[in-house]
């Protein structure tokens, strides 16, 4: 089968299309044949070694000192199972499913991919019809993301939240989760973005490159850091008393359950997946040299078959 392995760390360029051979399930597993997986900013940090100086040995220690242990990237992705191990009771042979490859140690970025039916790291799950299978893909680890967060932060309706990185991956599902559940959000992102953030559902938007929102004379019940660059104590001016401070930084949970109700959101529509850009698995490199540029607005797509 074809699948995009990377033997070293570095630029986009690291990672080569080749022949592998075709995983075979174990009695756990289902095999899936992919049909999308996406280019997210777990991958690209994997690619690149790209952790702060204060995580970068530990992560180094988990993932790979020298080479990256984890040689398949792409951390969600949706497809077709095609054989199922004989201990697997939750899933059948032409079931549609989505899900993620947190912590296994191959990922989504080839043709056939085997992961187990449960594992307590991450989640897979029936596809949804109303959604691609491109739609399906970009959907779990950003949708889990901001779902999670947000029940962190108790998010209630007719609350103020602030969602700074609003155009990125999991800033757009968290506005337009945030937005479903009543809440009152502004959105902060950059010029180009600010009809994009409306049109998620964002009630105002803040050009962080005109206005410094954490000097704003506003006060949030909620600030959602969606791009994990600032630290609560520079929210100090704008978070309401006994308001809540999430950010990308902290740990997140994946499981079925948590998966189940972004599954849920997207069927009633009240989170649409918006895609970028799309790109053939041939394509990955320029794919994530198009990540690398910091100009990606919501999701990019990557497309391994084409569906039937």
């Amino acid at each position: 089968m074809k699948a995009v392995r990377y033997s070293k760390y570095g630029a986009p360029e690291v990672l080569k299309l080749t022949e592998v051979k075709k995983p075979a399930p174990k009695a756990n597993e289902i095999l899936v044949k992919i049909h999308a997986t996406s280019v997210t900013f777990g991958d690209v940090r994997l690619r690149a070694s790209d952790f702060p100086p204060l995580f970068w040995l530990p992560a180094r220690l988990i993932f790979g000192l020298f080479k990256p242990k984890k040689q398949i990237l792409g951390h969600e992705w949706a497809g077709v199972i095609e054989q199922t191990g004989k201990e697997v009771t939750q899933f059948n042979i032409g079931n549609e499913v989505f899900g993620t490859t947190s912590m296994l140690k191959t990922g989504a970025y080839a043709e056939y991919l085997c992961v187990p039916e449960t594992w307590s790291q991450g989640a897979v799950i029936h596809r949804s019809k109303n959604l691609s299978f491109e739609e399906s893909a970009v959907l779990p680890i950003a949708g889990m993301t901001a779902l999670f967060l947000l029940e962190k932060a108790k998010i209630e309706k007719g609350q103020h939240i602030l969602v700074n990185g609003a155009s990125g991956s999991v800033g757009s599902y968290t506005v337009q989760i945030a937005k479903h559940l009543g809440a009152v959000v502004t959105g902060v992102c950059s010029t180009g973005n600010i009809e994009m953030v409306r049109s998620l559902g964002a009630t105002n938007v803040i050009d962080y490159k005109k206005e410094d929102f954490t000097q704003s004379k506003k006060h949030f019940d909620i600030i959602f850091d969606a791009v994990g660059k600032i630290s609560k104590s520079k929210t100090k001016l704008i978070l309401s008393t006994n308001g809540h401070f999430v950010s990308t930084k902290m740990l997140t949970k994946e499981s079925p359950e948590l998966l189940e109700k972004v599954k849920k959101l997207a069927e009633q529509k009240a989170i649409i997946p918006y895609i970028d850009r799309q790109f053939k698995l041939a394509d990955i490199v320029t794919a994530h040299n198009y990540v690398d540029t910091g100009r990606k607005r919501g999701n990019v797509s990557i497309k391994v078959i084409n569906e039937e």
